[in-house]
């Protein structure tokens, strides 16, 4: 994130380079510095003449090479952009000796989602030197909540823990999908709001009461009445809550408790860091922790692959998915 506010920082500042090469697993920023390139580079009277955006599906590399070598009529210089790059995988290197001697008016995009060019290689070294490389990488679930929370701070909004758990949870790690989420939130939520699960329900459509989250913290509680409440419900709206899903986070839940218990040092900032938890949450695992020993823990893990196992159809029957929680929440309470 840094990366890209300083990319964006250098572009407003002026220092444009000749080429930007922006590639790798998360394409919501290589989105991100694209689409900020193509709005602000260039006038809006200065686009007609002097913008194209190229399909790596529809193109070879010489085509890239021509249209970058072209001078910008009536501008300082001209923005191509090449979106899906990816696809001219098998020949990009070749783009290394354009890369050697770049044209200076011209600021050449490639958006390289998915993929990396490989950093030993000439082209990549080439583009180095002369323009910028810039690799978005995939955020894991524990990064995600402070990523929300970094990108509402810079927007005068915030959100609590638990809500922006509840996104995750909903949405996974697909940065785009959350960005869509917050900003309808706050085209309706005024300046300065914090974000609270009432408004991910109310305007989002995800159970405040009734979701993963809640699911684990009552596991964690030992409160089975409330762990059946939950699974009943998701057994009613399977497509919103995937079994998939739900075995997926209570297999890494039980892994930190496994973890936790290793732990020397229990202090609430190094269980955190330990477990990569926002420490609001570190007393719910040391409870946790607390009603399940262990030995159980271990068990748990196992079940759990079973269940896993079960629920892709393996020794199973065809057994409904809401018939096998409801066989793990009666493993893990026994």
């Amino acid at each position: 994130m840094d990366d890209v506010k300083q990319i964006v920082a250098d572009i407003k500042n002026g220092s444009i380079k000749p080429i930007y090469f922006l590639m790798g697993e998360e394409p919501y920023y290589i989105d991100a510095i694209s689409d900020f390139i193509e709005d602000n580079v260039l006038s809006e009277e200065e686009k007609g003449f002097n913008q194209m955006v190229l399909y790596g599906r529809d193109i070879a590399i010489e085509d890239i090479v021509s249209n970058a070598k072209r001078f910008p009529m009536m501008a300082e210089r001209q923005v191509v952009i090449v979106k899906e790059a990816q696809d001219l995988s098998r020949t990009i290197e070749n783009l290394a000796a354009y890369a050697e001697n770049p044209q200076p008016t011209t600021v050449l995009v490639l958006n390289y989602k998915y993929k990396k060019i490989d950093k030993r290689k000439t082209l990549y070294k080439t583009i180095k030197k002369s323009g910028v490389v810039f690799e978005s990488k995939k955020l894991y679930d524990n990064q995600v909540p402070d990523w929300i929370r970094r990108v509402l701070s810079g927007q005068n909004y915030s959100i609590s823990p638990k809500a922006s758990q509840m996104l995750v949870e909903f949405l996974g790690t697909d940065l785009g999908k959350i960005n869509n989420e917050l900003n309808k939130l706050k085209i309706i939520l005024p300046e300065g709001t914090q974000i609270t699960p009432e408004h991910i329900e109310e305007n989002i459509g995800i159970s405040k009461d009734y979701n993963n989250f809640e699911l684990r913290k009552a596991i964690g509680e030992r409160n089975s009445v409330k762990a059946f409440k939950i699974v009943n419900y998701f057994a009613d709206n399977p497509k919103d809550n995937p079994m998939v899903v739900t075995v997926s986070l209570l297999f890494n839940y039980f892994s930190q408790l496994l973890h936790l218990h290793g732990l020397h040092d229990k202090n609430p900032r190094s269980v955190a860091s330990a477990l990569k938890i926002n420490p609001y949450f570190v007393n719910e695992y040391v409870m946790a922790a607390r009603n399940y020993p262990m030995k159980k823990v271990s068990q748990i893990v196992a079940i759990l692959r079973d269940i896993d196992v079960k629920g892709k159809g393996v020794n199973a029957n065809a057994i409904p998915q809401s018939d096998l929680l409801k066989e793990l929440l009666v493993k893990i309470f026994s």
